[in-house]
């Protein structure tokens, strides 16, 4: 009687073994996946417009603004230009950064999923419908201006 009252605790106890077991692996799977923790960057601008990405406007959302090039991207990935950073700003888009060039900040807006933290020249930071590219300049009081970007690091940035 023993054995059976015995099998019948470990029939009991198997799916709490199990759910125990697999709920732990989704949660190490889970862990896992997510990339490194990468706090938001705050970009202080030096010129103010009253509509900025983020804004709204009827009801919608804008994604760009004055200074912002938008292109279609299609669903097509874009890179780093330069061996850097991406950090997520407040508007759903990201900031690059990059040692090889410490004066300029590029704000990135419309991709899904963006990649962040450390990246190399070249890697996918992510992919959209429409880009919205910013190019920006330190000034010497810590704001960003922004500035009309180089078609070379737009060619960087979107190219394959």
């Amino acid at each position: 009687m023993t054995s059976v009252s015995g099998a019948r605790a470990g029939v009991r106890l198997r799916p709490l073994l199990l759910g125990g077991v697999m709920g732990g692996m989704i949660t190490a799977i889970a862990a896992c996946s997510r990339g490194p923790v990468v706090p938001p960057r705050e970009i202080a601008l030096h010129q103010k417009w009253a509509l900025q990405p983020g804004s709204e406007v009827g009801g919608y959302r804008v994604m760009g603004g004055l200074g912002d090039v938008s292109i279609e991207l299609e669903g097509k990935p874009v890179h780093a230009p330069f061996d850097g950073k991406v950090q997520p700003t407040d508007h759903d888009c990201v900031a690059f950064t990059s040692p090889e060039v410490p004066a300029y900040l590029f704000r990135l807006c419309g991709l899904r999923r963006p990649r962040l933290g450390n990246v190399q020249a070249g890697d996918p930071i992510g992919k959209g419908a429409i880009l919205q590219f910013a190019a920006m300049r330190r000034q010497p009081d810590g704001t960003w201006a922004l500035v009309e970007p180089s078609v070379g690091i737009l060619e960087r940035t979107v190219g394959e």
